[in-house]
């Protein structure tokens, strides 16, 4: 079943007539998504267990991070929700100025297949807080968790308030195409462009959620055994397949044995020998993700340029976490966002000529910096722009619940989590009381002011 205009409209409707506006509607939404995660942890860990073969730990991850959300979210609705004050110049005085936060109506939200539990029911926390109602489109390339997205929605919520919408790519450019109040869609920038080239048709806003090659600097003082530690880790947490990971490295000369030696070390901690083997490491999504990963591996691996790793199963569609030696950004595995578990590694000529080639490739979703001074630090965050920060440590940025998190021009517009999320699905309305009284004739015709007198009041 796609949404048709007139669904659309009967969606909209209990915004319209003020029926989500109240807080305790809006708290009773929030409780009852709490309660659909709370009731069927093992539905989901099962579920993503079978759509991307995920540990149950890294699964997990998946409903903390949505009870943070909500708990964050329960805990300042009543202030995010208040009109905040506006000071009135003195020409417009006696007057009182607000800004009243409003649902804007019924949203879209399209879900990813890479994260498909948290990254599709997360906004939607931020939609109803909002007092929004919304349409769910779960990704079809994680059918087992789109099923049960499906399944356990309407016995939460009444099918005027959150409705799930299942299908391809087609259903997703249908759902486009209707006058929604809000599209929030997750995932790669090629459909992202789609996404907003027919949303402009009805010029329906758009907060894109997308990605790129967020490159990690390692600088000489880093820590090469914890850094080798957390960037392994970036690689391996779901086999890669995160918008956040890192997804080359650009290392200092001096520091690149050490890191290496560290990461050869830290991969076997984690993984084992025999990585392929291990119940820590997520499967590749699908048979098409596989082959472009595989494609780029066996390029690698004929030119003698794996460092670490390169084991590979295809039955189980499993790559281990791999390091790969790349002269130039002309490599193959530069051209677009990896979203796998290889690593690229290049050498650092000079931080200056680094900060230069990053600024000239489209901006990064993530930025990471290891080591280096206070003031090298300083200076990539003043001449490097990308929609987050980690230094010393990677992924764990999206995890700072009160952080607005979403990318900038190729990585995404428009953010969310905490009150940036609430912000994004409220329109903040100007309202502006004047009373009867004190109503000077100066300011209708015929007027009076010159303006020599009028440039005086105006300062």
């Amino acid at each position: 079943m796609v949404i048709t205009k007139r669904r659309l409209d009967q969606l909209r409707d209990p915004v319209e007539r003020g029926l989500t506006r109240s807080l305790s509607w809006r708290r009773q939404q929030l409780k009852r998504l709490q309660n659909l995660i709370e009731s069927h942890e093992t539905e989901v860990l099962e579920a993503l267990a079978s759509d991307l073969g995920k540990p149950t730990t890294e699964a997990f991850f998946e409903l903390v991070a949505l009870r943070l959300e909500l708990k964050q979210t329960g805990k300042n609705l009543r202030k995010w929700m208040r009109p905040r004050s506006i000071s009135v110049p003195l020409s417009q005085q006696p007057g009182q100025a607000s800004l009243v936060p409003e649902p804007l109506g019924c949203v879209l939200i399209i879900g990813p297949w890479n994260l498909p539990f948290a990254l599709t029911l997360r906004p939607l926390i931020s939609a109803l807080a909002a007092g929004n109602t919304a349409v769910l489109k779960p990704s079809e390339h994680a059918p087992a968790i789109a099923d049960l997205i499906a399944r356990l929605i309407p016995s939460q919520f009444t099918s005027d308030e959150v409705t799930v919408i299942q299908g391809d790519g087609a259903v997703a450019a249908e759902l486009v195409a209707l006058p929604f109040d809000h599209i929030f869609f997750t995932g790669g920038g090629t459909i992202g462009r789609k996404v907003l080239a027919g949303a402009a048709t009805n010029l329906t806003p758009v907060t894109l959620e997308l990605g790129g090659k967020s490159p990690a600097i390692v600088l000489a003082g880093a820590d090469p055994v914890v850094s080798a530690r957390r960037l392994i880790w970036g690689k391996g947490f779901n086999a890669g397949q995160a918008c956040i990971a890192p997804d080359h490295a650009i290392v200092d000369p001096e520091m690149r044995d050490p890191l290496l030696a560290a990461m050869a070390t830290e991969r076997t901690a984690m993984y084992g020998e025999e990585p392929l083997l291990s119940g820590q490491l997520a499967q590749i999504i699908n048979d098409r993700q596989f082959n472009r990963l595989e494609e780029l591996l066996d390029g690698a691996r004929a030119d003698g340029r794996i460092l670490l790793g390169g084991e590979i199963n295809r039955s189980d569609r499993r790559i281990a976490p791999t390091v790969i030696k790349v002269d130039d950004r002309h490599d193959p595995l530069m051209a677009d966002e990896l979203f796998g578990p290889l690593l690229p590694l290049l050498s650092l000529d000079s931080l200056d000529n680094t900060l230069a080639a990053i600024r000239r490739e489209p901006k990064p979703l993530a930025l990471y910096l290891f080591g280096g001074s206070k003031q090298q630090q300083d200076h990539v965050l003043s001449t490097t722009s990308s929609g987050g920060v980690c230094i010393n440590d990677v992924v764990m940025q999206a995890g700072v619940p009160n952080m607005p998190f979403g990318g900038v021009g190729a990585s995404g517009m428009g953010c969310y989590h905490g009150k940036s999320g609430f912000d994004t699905f409220s329109h903040y309305k100007s309202v502006l009381r004047r009373p009867f009284r004190f109503d000077f004739k100066l300011r209708y015709p015929p007027y009076a002011l010159d303006l020599n007198l009028l440039r005086r009041l105006a300062g």
